[in-house]
């Protein structure tokens, strides 16, 4: 069955959702990964999704575009593969479709269509692999056309139509121009490298022209990706607009990894020139210690890794510039800097400084390089804890020979147990992995079990690396008799690192170890090596890239680089070390990408750099918002926006299966007056109100908060409204998705005028070191308070502050059952004026079961209701999951939409619009098939009196009279009916008369 529009029916058979991640308001796929939205637009009714997408497995690669439509951007309808990557004759990828923009040619201006036709074009960039016999390692801008709605796609024969002979240049985003310079296609993209955005028109999207070129500006430490321009009314004025510029850039957010940043300015059709980019910081004065600049390195210790060509990770002296095979390094002063990429990402070092005396409240420098923050407690080694070694994978014998228990792929051929390739950071020479260990690679499925052994020690601790699952397929586990009482999964990095089992209460019991492989696909094996038992947990290796501040042999200042090769300024407050002796170590002790460590200009000042993306325009100071672009068509000249929800730090780690990432919620957005000029202000899409469960509801009002304090209020989808005075705390809050000892907080500090989002404590954090973290963003105080609008589902927060001027939004991964909501201050006491918390009804994986015996009815809450005011309407015998719109019919106003639960019930509180007009009318609620439910409803003014009380009735309803058969005098003889009422009632049977004929009239 087909809805308006070519839409499948929703939920028309059983789905995934019951995973304890699944987000039930945000979409996302069946199964296996996803990122950046693309060619997102609307077409006949229906909201296209589109996006990059791996068909294959939960891991990035093979890129292609997946597809998803909805008729309002809460209900989505997963596709079939819209366009595939491209493979030779030998099965060989060539191509990966990456991201890019839809477009509607109206005028057919490409000639794909028919004359007079419309056809959906898809602008994307080609990524042609190094086995593409003519564009190898090139991107470029290729065309798909669609004749169908967007259903199915053909390739234009001619790709390319745009090659600058560039491995960057990507992700175009299309629009029709219709200004002063003309009338034309405008395409932006990116030169991501080069922090470009490169503006082309064409009159038939296959030949292009350039225009001009943005950037660089603002925030550029990472590559620049996914482009957009629009223009929008100021204050919703259509004769004062300004351009938007949106450029996301990964890494060199905020608060971290990816993000979103935006320009205000002009465009005149071929240039656009930005009115709200940041001047450079000042850097304060002070003493510089180390300028590198004197053609050596000062007095500082140099540790070069031996055995490296050129001397690397630092040689014997500081490079000039950019180094053999790096990209241009950037943001450095003077003639020197300390630079790690000799022998490129694989030597390890360090480099350490004089001693000095902390004397300034503030040491600044300049760092850039890989992102790898130094791991507290953590060793630069590789050494295993003190302890008796239960398996260390040495010598000559088979794991079969051992006692080793094989089963599945691995018990094909006994040789390959042990292993003796794959993997990093093993000691020794033998180790498992379960990629080796049978004949198909990722593929191979299978367990391997060992003899039983003591534990006669409190820590078992071993090194793991490999593939992440959070299903329980791929993963080591330690059994007691039999039973599996602690598993431990890899890092999807073939780095082996330590972990450790407590194991106290195990303490003299005998064990084994199994390593299960149940997986397939990309990241489908583990690596496992040296097993430990003994009383001292082992120390993780810190691959980090990271300038420390030393003291008493103790890192007490730590700061990275972030994946850039250009340099920007930090700054530590040193005060409270101030006459204490130090040295300033740089490390580099990684050998993966971005492996290098960059510094430069280490200055001892009274006062810091400022922090330059502090003034930036962010999309959202959250962790988790990137590749943000606009749907193109949407109706009524709206702006509407999406992001992927995920950051590329840490974003292949998630603890998410079958699928991995999910799509933000739709964002309108629209530009306002601010003391800073124009900016955008985002709210969620108003659909959205049509999800409120707004019965369900529960609100807490005036609750004084001192420390932790409960509020007795829980949810895991749902929106909160939130009234915050701090009062005299210094920080103060609520707590979501807590069990009692973990959960998300969401506050504001006085101190420093910021919002904040703290996961360090949320719930799941272990599957990357990059994912716990506190994400703030200014906001000041009105009137002494902070409003917020949060949106809960299952495994993210998205907040909205200052009427969506601030947003964050950040994934967090709960604890199984953690729903309570509750709160909390620091340092004094607050006040909750008013929270209330309203469940949101699911939109996916609802579903559909045949309703119960006898068919659907709905019910009132209430015969009449006064303008202004609410009614309940229920409903059972529905289908179970099915979505209906609830609509005030004979005043036409659409007054909401709601979709029923696992038993096919309802109940929906909903506003009677101020401004309906007094006297009867009904209330329609209409099914997923276009069929109707229909009651009476008497509209009144808040005094219970009817316009209709004197009798009048209209004129154009006196032809359905025969509908009429009970006049209104005989109602009255039936009982006390107040005469207002038996006045509204007869109208309303005819307006329903009407709207029956009509009915029948369009069946005709």
């Amino acid at each position: 069955m087909l809805l308006a529009g070519g839409l499948p029916a929703l939920g028309q058979e059983s789905r995934a959702g019951g995973e304890q991640f699944r987000p039930l308001v945000h979409y996302s796929p069946t199964e296996n990964w996803m990122n950046d939205p693309n060619g997102m637009v609307y077409v006949d009714g229906a909201y296209h999704l589109f996006y990059q997408h791996n068909p294959q497995a939960n891991v990035w690669g093979n890129m292609s575009w997946g597809h998803a439509i909805s008729p309002d951007l809460l209900h989505w309808e997963e596709q079939p593969l819209a366009i595939p990557q491209a493979f030779d004759d030998a099965g060989r990828s060539i191509e990966d479709i990456f991201s890019g923009s839809i477009v509607i040619d109206e005028n057919n201006s490409a000639g794909f269509g028919p004359t007079g036709s419309s056809p959906l074009v898809a602008i994307y960039t080609s990524a042609y692999t190094p086995e593409h016999p003519e564009y190898a390692g090139l991107q470029a801008q290729s065309l798909a056309y669609s004749l169908d709605d967007g259903q199915t796609w053909k390739k234009y024969d001619s790709n390319p139509v745009l090659n600058r002979n560039s491995a960057n240049f990507r992700d175009p985003k299309v629009f029709w121009y219709d200004g002063p310079a003309g009338t034309y296609w405008v395409m932006v993209a990116v030169e991501a490298t080069d922090h470009q955005v490169v503006l082309y028109k064409s009159t038939d999207l296959r030949s292009w022209e350039h225009l001009s070129d943005f950037g660089p500006a603002n925030a550029t430490d990472g590559i620049w990706e996914c482009p957009d321009l629009f223009e929008l009314p100021v204050d919703g004025d259509p004769d004062n607009t300004k351009w938007v510029m949106v450029v996301n850039l990964n890494p060199g957010h905020i608060n971290g990894g990816s993000g979103g940043q935006y320009f205000v300015g002009d465009f005149d059709g071929v240039t656009f020139t930005s009115e709200s980019t940041d001047p450079p910081v000042e850097v304060p004065e002070g003493e510089v210690f180390a300028s590198f600049d004197e053609g050596d390195y000062e007095g500082w210790t140099v540790s070069n890794e031996p055995g490296n060509w050129a001397g690397g990770p630092w040689g014997s002296a500081p490079a000039t510039g950019t180094l053999d095979g790096q990209s241009e390094v950037t943001g450095f002063v003077g003639t020197g800097l300390v630079n790690g990429f000799l022998d490129h990402d694989w030597p390890v070092g360090s480099l350490e400084s004089p001693t000095f005396t902390v004397d300034r409240d503030y040491i600044n420098f300049l760092v850039g390089g890989g992102k790898h923050p130094h791991v507290p407690g953590g060793q630069l080694e590789n050494d295993p804890p003190a302890g008796t070694t239960v398996f260390d994978f040495e010598g000559e014998t088979t794991l079969s020979d051992s006692g080793w228990e094989l089963t599945g792929d691995f018990a094909l051929d006994p040789t390959r147990n042990p292993s003796t390739q794959g993997g990093e950071y093993y000691l020794g020479d033998g180790r498992i992995n379960t990629f080796e260990g049978g004949p198909n690679g990722d593929d191979n499925t299978g367990t391997m079990t060992s003899p039983r052994f003591d534990i006669d020690g409190d820590q078992l601790s071993f090194l793991i690396g490999g593939g992440q699952r959070g299903d329980g397929s791929l993963q080591a586990e330690l059994l007691i008799d039999g039973q599996v009482v602690r598993t431990q999964t890899g890092q999807n990095d073939g780095a082996l690192q330590w972990s450790s089992w407590d194991v106290a209460e195990f303490r003299g019991q005998q064990a084994q170890l199994r390593i299960r492989d149940e997986a397939t696909g990309g990241w489908g094996h583990l690596t496992f090596d040296h097993l430990v038992v003994g009383d001292e947990a082992s120390q993780p290796r810190s691959s980090e890239t990271s300038i420390n501040l030393m003291v008493d042999g103790r890192v007490v200042r730590t700061a990275t680089g972030a994946d850039s090769e250009h340099l920007d300024w930090k700054s530590w407050n040193v005060a409270e070390l101030v006459g204490q002796e130090a040295t300033i170590r740089i490390v580099d002790n990684n050998r993966g990408a971005w492996g290098h460590i960059l510094a430069d200009q280490v200055t001892f000042a009274d006062a810091p750099v400022p922090v330059a993306g502090q003034g930036y325009d962010w999309l959202d100071w959250g962790r988790d918002y990137y590749a943000a672009v606009s749907y193109s068509g949407t109706p009524s000249g709206s702006r509407l926006m999406q992001a992927w929800m995920n950051n590329w730090e840490y974003a292949g780690d998630i603890p998410t299966s079958p699928w991995r990432s999910s799509m933000t919620l739709p964002r309108e957005v629209v530009l306002v007056t601010t003391p800073a000029g124009p900016r955008l202000q985002q709210r969620v899409v108003s659909q959205i109100s049509g999800q409120l469960d707004v019965g369900a509801a529960q609100s807490r009002t005036d609750v004084r908060v001192d420390g932790a304090t409960a509020l007795e209020l829980s949810g895991d989808v749902a929106k909160l409204d939130i009234t915050l005075r701090p009062g005299d705390a210094d920080q103060a809050g609520i707590t979501v998705f807590s069990n009692g000892d973990a959960g998300t907080r969401i506050g504001y500090d006085v101190r420093r005028e910021r919002i904040f989002i703290d996961r360090t404590a949320s719930g799941n954090l272990g599957f990357s070191p990059a994912f716990a973290s506190v994400d703030d963003a200014p906001l000041a105080l009105e009137d002494g308070t902070v409003t917020l609008e949060v949106y809960l589902d299952r495994a993210s927060v998205e907040l909205f502050a200052a009427e969506g001027l601030v947003t964050l939004t950040d994934q967090v991964f709960p604890e199984a059952g953690a729903t309570s909501i509750s709160a909390w201050s620091d340092g004094g006491t607050a006040t909750i004026e008013h929270i209330t918390v309203t469940p949101l009804m699911p939109t996916m994986w609802t579903t559909v079961t045949p309703p119960e015996d006898g068919e659907p009815s709905i019910t009132l809450s209430a015969e009449a209701v006064e303008a202004g005011d609410a009614v309940t309407v229920s409903g059972t015998r529905f289908h179970a999951g099915e979505s209906l719109s609830i609509e005030l019919r004979s005043a036409p106003v659409e007054i909401g939409t709601t979709t029923t639960d696992e038993h096919g019930a309802f109940s929906r509180a909903v506003k009677i619009p101020v401004d309906t007009p007094i006297g009867p009318h009904a209330i329609v609620v209409t099914r997923s098939d276009g069929s109707e439910l229909t009651l009476p409803l008497i509209v009144t003014t808040a005094e219970g009196e009817s316009d209709e009380a004197d009798g009048e009735q209209p004129t154009d309803l006196a032809e359905e009279e025969n509908l009429r058969e009970t006049s209104a005098d005989d109602l009255a003889r039936t009982g006390d009916v107040p005469p207002w009422r038996i006045l509204a009632i007869g109208t309303l049977l005819t307006v329903l008369g009407t709207v029956f004929m009509q009915r029948r009239r369009r069946a005709r």
